[in-house]
């Protein structure tokens, strides 16, 4: 496996799947993820989520670039793109296979939606053999309950046969977003992941890949969403909409965004440059200042 060069301690990484621009939630993620490895003179890393042809159109990574580079978000090396690394996730999926954590299912959703969760009716073999297979992770061997402390929600106990067998790979030979996270984290020596708390509920099961692949397990700190004033959450699917490129936009947004992390920006700053902004957030940031629940937006773009 690629391994980075002898370096900081800390790697932080944001991961976005190009399935269109990036928006404000997006920015939240991409910018305390940012301040979190740059306030430990740590590197960061941009690593580019296109596993799913289907839902990325052509153009959108280079949209996701330009918009981190306009809000000073800058990165360190090469961008990854997942869609280079196919080798790594069958080797990973080869290795669980043949430690009997993952497993051929042939059923569809539809025959299991019902239930919540995929009761794991393949796991002695395919019931369908006659048809195409996806690839679950057992959750039913080993210890059933993951454990670790988040840096914001504190201490996490999680039921692994509560969240069912997750596909590591699809039906249609696409890879899932479980396994290839997993690989592509312990390829680039990443130690601290900070995402959005929407992805709370997959960290078990990416702990657990962890354990039987051999790999560290990083530090996690999962955000407060952003929601509309609805209480909706900020997100493509909603038609947020896209983060601006213009200086006269970006700089009062990249206050606000501050803000809403609990980082208390001088006032002053909201029509500074980028860099001076940024500069003042590192010195200053302070993850036991996010908010405890999730923040609400009282402005568009």
């Amino acid at each position: 496996m690629e391994q980075l060069e002898p370096g900081p301690a800390v790697v932080g990484r944001f991961a976005p799947t190009p399935s269109g621009p990036l928006h404000f939630g997006s920015l939240l993620a991409a910018l305390a993820s940012w301040l979190d490895a740059r306030a430990k003179k740590g590197r960061w890393l941009l690593r580019i989520e296109d596993i799913d042809p289907p839902r990325c159109p052509p153009g959108a990574s280079d949209t996701i670039i330009e918009q981190l580079d306009a809000f000073g978000l800058y990165h360190d090396g090469a961008v990854k793109y997942q869609h280079e690394h196919d080798s790594d996730y069958q080797k990973a999926l080869d290795a669980l296979v043949a430690c009997g954590m993952a497993y051929p299912c042939s059923c569809s959703r539809r025959e299991w939606q019902h239930l919540g969760i995929y009761p794991g009716w393949c796991r002695q073999g395919p019931l369908h053999p006659e048809r195409d297979c996806a690839w679950r992770l057992r959750t039913d061997s080993g210890e059933p309950e993951i454990y670790w402390q988040d840096r914001r929600l504190g201490h996490q106990r999680w039921s692994l046969p509560d969240l069912g067998d997750v596909v590591l790979k699809r039906r249609d030979g696409l890879w899932a977003y479980q396994l290839a996270v997993v690989v592509d984290d312990a390829r680039q020596g990443v130690t601290d992941i900070v995402r959005g708390a929407d992805l709370l509920d997959n960290t078990p099961w990416q702990i657990r890949l962890q354990q039987a692949l051999g790999y560290a397990t990083p530090k996690y700190l999962h955000l407060p969403l952003v929601v509309a004033a609805n209480g909706q959450k900020l997100s493509k699917q909603n038609l947020a909409p896209a983060l601006p490129l213009q200086h006269d936009a970006v700089r009062p947004l990249l206050h606000e965004a501050l803000i809403l992390l609990g980082q208390s920006p001088s006032p002053t700053l909201r029509r500074a440059h980028v860099d001076d902004q940024l500069k003042a957030a590192i010195e200053s940031w302070q993850p036991h200042n996010l908010c405890p629940g999730n923040v609400q937006r009282t402005t568009s773009i």
